[in-house]
């Protein structure tokens, strides 16, 4: 980003009384196309009972929860994020001269995928087998370059550049120009039905993928702040709650049970593919179970979990036939939800919420294998996504009730994050608790972890 004095935007982008009549022509402009459509969809909602409670207990009620969250907006630390930029750079140069080292040019473009393709698969020849296309340049995509990646030191370096020139250019650069000069915070625009799970996202900035997988990702939360010195941000985080949520849907006792008692579900699903006691399980066999874990939801495929895993297609083909010969309900779950899609060409959460999957019915079989996938998942994805959204209206209710001066300010997936006063923190805390854990009740516990920091780093 431009350096914390530069001169930002104000609120809304709105600069003059000019542009805010012209932002209020357009609002009434959109409201005369919404209004005629509005009688027709109420009379077909009527007809359909679970989507008239969907809107009228969750999304209509949701609407004014979000207006106040972006009326609130985030505060951002500008001179962190600046400070961050400066050091992201100097690690895009630390790879681009070890990249170039390796491949012996002073001058090649690592920014360049012709080039790339040429260093990797004809100067250094890691791929002997590659066949270039006949027409375009060698393959460097993702992928591709994450199943060389043990054969050379660059292919990492290449891999570790490309992830910080992302980071940069789509999240860190862009950022200053929607920080308000007014308030100096972010207000972000949620999206409310532009998903076809039913989860939110959120778009000038786009918050909902800010990346938490690596150390340099999870570094932009840092830049996240209290609005005020005598605040501190607090986050509620969903533990595993799609897997819960498997659990519930498929019934499977293994998992129920293991949700019950509180164990560690992924030492648990370990002990069953591998056949030793959880005390016995070690760490590679559970992140073998956990990829497996969240991989069944999103129908993994035998290639898929050997990349993931770094293990022959035969081998994972045996733990997924493990898994299933472990939790032989899960898979019945799986082929009840592809059936259902197959005749009723549509799947629904737990609250109705219906996404339509014609592609099923496709004589293309690769669009046919995506829209099962879609079976299977879109039910627990879009009810995790109801429930929070639940868990949002319940929060914001009792927090107004009880008078409390704390803000809920941005929903990222499963987690909210909220601007408090020190002195409500454990006020807000327990509310957290007793709202998100008790707004639904499932056939295993709904948990959340719950903490604060004076940044939302610290606070996750």
């Amino acid at each position: 980003p431009s350096r914390p004095d530069a001169e930002e935007p104000s609120l809304f982008g709105l600069d003059d009384e000019h542009d805010e009549h012209e932002v209020m022509e357009e609002a009434l402009l959109q409201l005369s196309l919404v209004l005629p459509v509005a009688d027709k969809v109420k009379s077909e909602l009527e007809k359909r009972p679970a989507l008239k409670r969907l809107y009228y207990n969750m999304e209509e009620p949701l609407v004014r929860v979000l207006s106040r969250m972006e009326l609130a907006g985030v505060k951002v630390d500008m001179t962190s994020l600046y400070e961050f930029a400066v050091s992201l750079r100097t690690q895009m140069e630390e790879r681009e001269k070890l990249i170039r080292e390796i491949a012996g040019d002073p001058d090649l473009n690592v920014s360049s995928p012709k080039q790339v393709g040429e260093l990797i698969f004809e100067k250094l020849g890691l791929d002997p087998k590659a066949k270039k296309p006949k027409k375009g340049n060698w393959p460097t995509d993702e992928q591709t370059l994450q199943e060389l990646s043990d054969r050379s030191p660059v292919i990492e370096a290449i891999l570790d550049y490309r992830g910080l020139r992302k980071l940069l250019s789509t999240y860190i650069e862009p950022f200053g120009s929607f920080v308000s000069k007014v308030d100096g915070r972010v207000h972000t625009t949620f999206n409310q039905a532009l998903t076809s799970t039913g989860r939110l996202s959120s778009s000038n900035p786009n918050l909902q993928n800010i990346p938490i997988r690596t150390e340099q990702g999870r570094e932009i939360r840092r830049a996240f702040v209290p609005g005020s010195k005598d605040n501190v941000l607090v986050s509620a985080d969903y533990s595993q709650i799609e897997l819960r949520l498997m659990a519930h849907f498929s019934g499977d006792e293994h998992l129920v049970r293991a949700f019950r008692s509180g164990q560690d579900v992924h030492r648990a699903t370990a002990s069953k593919i591998f056949g030793v006691s959880i005390g016995e399980v070690t760490d590679q066999q559970r992140r073998v179970a956990k990829t497996v874990n969240f991989g069944i939801m999103y129908g993994i495929s035998a290639f898929g979990l050997a990349q993931r895993l770094h293990c022959s297609r035969s081998e994972a083909k045996q733990i997924i036939e493990d898994y299933f010969g472990s939790f032989p309900s899960v898979r019945q779950f799986i082929a009840s939800a592809v059936d259902k899609a197959r005749n009723d060409a549509y799947v629904e959460t737990l609250f109705g919420r219906r996404r339509y999957i014609p592609e099923i019915k496709s004589a293309n079989a690769a669009l046919r294998a995506f829209a099962e996938r879609n079976a299977v998942n879109a039910p627990i994805q879009g009810t995790a996504a109801d429930i929070i959204k639940l868990a949002m209206i319940a929060v914001d209710r009792r927090i107004r009730e009880d008078g409390l001066g704390a803000r809920m300010v941005l929903q990222i997936h499963d987690e909210l994050l909220l601007d408090v006063p020190k002195e409500e923190t454990e006020a807000v805390e327990r509310i957290l608790k007793e709202e998100m854990e008790g707004v639904v009740a499932l056939s295993v516990p709904l948990t959340i972890e719950c903490n604060h920091g004076e940044n939302w780093l610290d606070a996750h």
